[in-house]
């Protein structure tokens, strides 16, 4: 009987399921190769953590590893119900809440190694947490792809930490009630853009009017499995913000506040790192809460051991 310890937490709704104990050994190196690693050798305890039958689609997994980057504390990886993200803002947010629930974090600086490099992460005294993300970028203004079943749908493909088709005119409400229709327009449009020439793309991230007044905008998202996000997406508000500062829409230092379709909210910022080549270091800000302490139990005569894949 293998056990896998875990602490679960959600971030505006979206969960995030952190290893503590009985993860893959992934030996050292820098963390890319480790996710290599983990994804060529170790998939099954992917699938055991995060699949049913111990998890569900949604669920995000976070494996705390020793870090590389000697400039950071830990190394953590991120990965979901089809495979592994290079950086996860909801995911980091979770992090944070879950070390503090264990007395690992107090308030102030967390800095993690990740595979596409290291973030700072920040514990406020009131709770909630900053990720200051990855260097983030527009790489494609206005593409224009035929959907199958929609027609011609046109974004931007951007860059925070994962790769996003942000679009803005698309004519679907961003009501909770209306998620399998958004589910499935936003599938056929990462199909779109992929055959276009972004392969790369896996994340899809619809914009609205927001349902709060003091509020910039609504956002459905959907993920690499075929999920949409709960929570206003940490790297999804990254591209966002890039998006923003490459068309003058949004300052340095000024506060865009992000909804998500669940109506909870992230606030992103942003600074300059080359305002000629467009790449900023984005700081997007949320709460997590810790709401499960779990051994996974996963038993040689079960035939669904390492999950439903």
């Amino acid at each position: 009987m293998h056990k896998i310890h875990v602490l679960d937490s959600h971030t505006g709704g979206e969960p995030t399921r952190v290893v503590l104990e009985g993860g893959p050994d992934l030996g050292s190196g820098p963390l890319a190769d480790r996710v290599r690693r983990f994804r060529e050798n170790f998939d099954h305890y992917r699938s055991a953590i995060v699949n049913e039958p111990r998890g569900s689609d949604v669920i995000v997994g976070a494996l705390l590893v020793p870090p590389s980057d000697p400039s950071c504390q830990a190394g953590v990886l991120f990965f979901n119900n089809v495979g592994y993200l290079g950086m996860c803002g909801h995911g980091t947010i979770g992090l944070v809440a879950t070390l503090a629930h264990l007395g690992r974090l107090q308030p102030g600086d967390l800095r993690l190694d990740t595979p596409v490099g290291p973030v700072t992460a920040t514990l406020h005294p009131d709770g909630t947490a900053s990720v200051a993300n990855v260097s983030s970028h527009r790489q494609a203004k206005g593409i224009t792809v035929e959907v199958e079943g929609i027609g011609p749908v046109t974004g931007d493909v951007a860059w925070g930490g994962n790769w996003f088709f942000l679009v803005e005119k698309h004519g679907l409400s961003l009501e909770l009630r209306n998620v399998d229709a958004l589910t499935d327009a936003t599938w056929r449009m990462r199909q779109a853009i992929n055959a276009q020439g972004y392969p790369e793309v896996d994340h899809v991230e619809l914009f609205g009017p927001p349902g709060a007044p003091d509020a910039h905008s609504r956002n459905f998202v959907l993920c690499p499995g075929k999920a949409y996000d709960r929570s206003p997406c940490g790297t999804g508000t990254s591209a966002k913000l890039a998006c923003l500062a490459a068309d003058g829409k949004l300052a340095a230092g000024e506060s865009w506040i992000q909804e998500s379709i669940l109506g909870s909210r992230f606030t992103g910022r942003f600074e300059w790192i080359d305002r000629a080549a467009g790449t900023i270091a984005p700081t997007v800000t949320g709460t997590a809460h810790v709401n499960a302490d779990i051994t996974l139990l996963l038993d040689e005569s079960d035939p669904f051991r390492w999950g439903i894949r």
